[in-house]
């Protein structure tokens, strides 16, 4: 029988207590637990050159107390990896499941990550900020420039709150959305998590508004077999048109905040030819008002 190789997912970490955050969130992923789970830190050392200046009396006694300053920091993303590792197993992680990676920083933060990425993960996670007081391994300013590059990918941005058993999808009439769906069935498909179909249509104009709310209707019937499918009971799934909305993107994030949703899920872009079904413009909106939730950006 031949072994059927597994899915990797990329978990970038950086010692803090949020990206802590973010192990805990992905332990409560059924999917996750079918998949080779990476813990990578990229980590910033002194450079050699540095060193030379150990030879000027002066700057003896600070150089000492900057080996151990990077020694500490050492010491702590060990432990940090322990104990992430420690919390995956406990939610029944398989070990061998389960590996840490660390790579010292060579095109920068970011670009390391990414790097790592294309070398065939199906999906990459990190925490939305991260909150070290150390300065090298911060990874809170990555995220942004993650979600500009990782366009090859699911990318999974963990806020501090954020919870995966209630689930918010925009919906749009694209294929972009249809491939979300699928993605959050293959994921949570089988559990008892919630998820619910929202659509906003801007604008107030009454005819309009008739036409569209048809359309999205047999979307959300179309998509709530696809998860069904998948494994969601028909009473797991609910859907929801919003209308008369300036902003889309405030509009979904309200009603995730509202509803007690600790993620929501959004196509990178709309392939819709129906302009007010696009999603993409929404996107990055999305990312930044979700503050202290999970966004998951599908492409």
């Amino acid at each position: 029988m031949v072994e059927t190789t597994k899915k990797k997912i990329l978990v970038g970490v950086d010692g803090s207590d949020r990206s802590f955050r973010t192990i805990r969130y992905l332990s409560k992923i059924p999917s996750a637990k079918k998949m080779h789970v990476v813990l990578f830190n990229v980590f910033s050392e002194i450079p050699e050159s540095f060193w030379d200046l150990e030879k000027a009396q002066l700057y003896r006694r600070r150089l000492t107390e900057i080996r151990a300053w990077e020694m500490e920091m050492k010491k702590r993303i060990e432990a940090f990896m322990e104990e992430a590792r420690k919390v995956l197993l406990d939610a029944g992680f398989p070990p061998d499941s389960v590996r840490v990676k660390k790579k010292k920083r060579q095109a920068g933060f970011a670009r390391d990550i990414i790097n790592e990425a294309k070398k065939g993960y199906h999906t990459v996670a990190v925490g939305r900020r991260g909150m070290s007081k150390f300065r090298d391994f911060i990874l809170g300013s990555v995220a942004t420039k993650l979600l500009e590059k990782v366009s090859f990918a699911p990318l999974l941005l963990v806020g501090k709150d954020a919870t995966p058993e209630k689930v918010l999808i925009g919906v749009d009439g694209s294929e972009n959305a249809m491939r979300a769906l699928d993605y959050v069935g293959s994921c949570l498909g089988g559990s008892d998590f919630k998820v619910n179909l929202l659509h906003v249509i801007r604008g107030d104009e009454k005819q309009y508004i008739e036409q569209a709310k048809d359309v999205i209707t047999t979307t959300f019937d179309h998509a709530k077999n696809r998860l069904e499918k998948s494994g969601f009971k028909s009473s797991q799934v609910t859907s929801k048109i919003i209308t008369g909305e300036e902003s889309r993107a405030g509009a979904i994030v309200r009603q995730a905040r509202q509803g007690g949703y600790g993620t929501i899920v959004v196509g990178r872009r709309g392939l819709s030819e129906v302009e007010e079904f696009s999603m993409g413009r929404v996107c990055n909106k999305v990312v930044y008002l979700a503050k202290g939730l999970a966004v998951w950006v599908i492409n």
